[in-house]
């Protein structure tokens, strides 16, 4: 727990349940939710009581100017799938909205007139002030403006019954929050005592968050808990945020609409990235750590085994730098304008496979795209744009990639929570001292042949394996491993055999092709490191990804080790 200047709004979650639509897409669920939503529900809570007061005012204008909270959460938000509900529409009327906007100018031009009458009179109650009033009133009535219900079109009436109402799609999209159901905002900023039992106060009034039916307790805390995301100007997570003058915004903009008009939520734009919570493991980190942007594959793309990961990768890659502007970047390229490969960490492209679980075959249920943190901004400004770009020409945000003979594959850039635990970051990043070779590493140096010739030339060629996975360790940013175990078979449920994967190669420095010889790994540290974590020639294209295990995996069964 952080105590000293921290303080937190905690929001508990009582039906266990988060409902609420991501902003920019209808079928998205939105998690964590916003800073810019919560403070927009403690407006409103504010402004409905009877008497709002001027000292809640005061610590709302207060927190506002607070800056981007970090965000806590043990909670796992499970998305629920969406489906379209066709509901009846709320506003049907038997008055024609032609008439509805004709009576509302004969009340305004009405008011203009009693006002230039009590002008005239010096705030009298004349005579024509009293008529100009039975004229207001009249007009006013909503009972009036159906004088003759005799002759109102039957039609028309009818289609105040709900089963004779239009229907209109709706979603609602929505997040089960598994473990324990609770966010907290957090600032690094001192809480005068004041303060804080004014914001409790109106904290206890705050009953929802999102939909009405996503009911939540919330009260404010001083001893904080390690916090997941924090504001980061490299974070590839954007949430809505409230800057200085958000509420004089807000009143401005109800005021327009007086809540029965469309609206908008005024926000601004913060990233956010994973926080270093964990003490533990404070400086082993390879230097691929960094913000993922991940792809799903849809239901009907997922056919493609985990042997196709370079393939895939590829295409990706070719597909965004062809909606990327010339000249692309060296840290979104990976390699200088004179076209030698670049030796800084750069993005990279890495396909999920379901492997590592008991039942995993295998399959590619979606690929990530990798920015490590140490990428410049102006590659990451290219890469942001071009996934834009592409996405601003795609129906429904389904993006395709072009597989040949096998026909398209259908993705989706995912933006909330993610339900397939394959494709979540913590899968492949979370600390441990073993790490296990998903995708084959592809070796930077030709170890020699590891099968046939003799006894001897194989020792020496296994030996020599290793020691190029030690070297690949190093190259990676990491501490040398205590323990590296190399094979030519699976060592995880739903991995390939090295001998499955097409040939890869690459271009030496002399221009010329070089193959690479593949291997499987499994790398034992004596401490715990953070992922993600990929190793080898081929780890900006989908090769060397490695999965944290607690403890040794065996063998995929029936399988035996190549190892000679």
């Amino acid at each position: 727990m952080q105590e000293a200047c921290h303080f937190g709004i905690e929001v508990n979650f009582l039906t266990g349940r988060y409902i609420a639509t991501s902003h920019d897409d209808r079928r998205q669920p939105e998690w964590p939710p916003h800073p810019a939503r919560l403070f927009s529900a403690l407006v409103a809570t504010w402004a409905d009581a009877d008497n709002p007061s001027q000292d809640e005012r005061d610590i709302l204008e207060w927190l506002e100017a607070q800056g981007p909270p970090d965000i806590a959460t043990e909670a796992e938000a499970i998305p629920r799938t969406v489906v379209s509900h066709f509901v009846p529409v709320n506003d049907t009327a038997i008055v024609s909205r032609s008439s509805q906007q004709r009576r509302a100018e004969q009340v305004k031009l009405a008011r203009k007139s009693l006002r230039d009458a009590l002008a005239d009179s010096g705030g009298e109650t004349t005579r024509q002030v009293q008529q100009i009033q039975t004229r207001l009133a009249r007009q006013r009535d909503v009972a009036s403006q159906v004088s003759y219900p005799g002759k109102t079109n039957a039609d028309t009436a009818q289609q105040l019954f709900p089963e004779r109402r239009g229907k209109q799609e709706r979603r609602f999209p929505s997040v089960t929050v598994a473990g324990v159901p609770r966010v907290t905002f957090v600032w690094n900023r001192n809480l005068p005592d004041r303060v804080h039992d004014i914001l409790d106060r109106l904290l206890t009034r705050l009953t929802r968050l999102g939909h009405s039916s996503s009911l939540v307790a919330c009260r404010v805390v001083r001893a904080t808990p390690a916090v997941n995301l924090s504001p980061s100007p490299t974070g590839a997570i954007p949430l809505r945020h409230v800057r200085s003058g958000q509420l004089a915004e807000l009143e401005r903009r109800f005021a327009h609409h007086q809540g029965l008009l469309p609206r908008a939520l005024p926000y601004t734009d913060v990233r956010y990235g994973q926080a270093d919570s964990d003490q533990d493991v404070a400086d082993d980190a390879p230097n691929t750590v960094g913000d993922w942007i991940v792809f799903e594959f849809m239901p009907d793309s997922r056919a493609f085994p985990v042997y196709r990961s370079v393939e895939i990768a590829t295409t990706l890659r070719s597909a965004i730098f062809s909606y990327a502007d010339d000249p692309i970047p060296a840290g979104l390229s990976g390699h200088t304008s004179d076209g030698i490969p670049l030796s800084a960490p750069h993005v990279a492209f890495v396909p999920l496979p379901f492997a590592g679980y008991a039942h995993g075959d295998g399959r590619l249920l979606g690929i990530a795209v990798s920015v490590p943190d140490d990428v410049d901004e102006a590659s990451r400004r290219a890469l942001y744009l071009a996934i834009g770009k592409w996405e601003g020409v795609a129906k429904d945000g389904v993006l395709k990639l072009f597989q040949g003979k096998q026909g398209e594959l259908r993705m989706r850039r995912l933006r909330g929570p993610v339900s397939l635990k394959s494709l979540r970051h913590d899968a492949w990043s979370r600390p441990s001292k073993r790490w296990v070779s998903v995708t084959p590493i592809a070796l930077p140096r030709h170890p020699g042949r590891l099968r046939g010739g003799t006894a001897s030339a194989r020792a020496r060629a296994w030996k020599s394996a290793d020691a190029a996975v030690r070297a690949a360790v190093g190259h990676v940013g990491l501490p040398e491993p205590s323990r590296v175990e190399v094979d030519l078979s699976p060592l995880l449920v739903g991995s390939r055999a090295v001998s499955a994967y097409p040939p890869f190669s690459q271009r030496g420095r002399n221009g010329a092709s070089v193959r690479r010889q593949l291997v499987h790994a499994v790398v034992t540290f004596d401490r715990p490191v953070r992922g993600p974590l990929m190793l080898g020639s081929g780890r900006f294209v989908g090769l060397g990804l490695m999965r944290p295990v607690d403890v040794r995996e065996e063998t995929p069964s029936g399988q035996d080790s190549d190892r000679g």
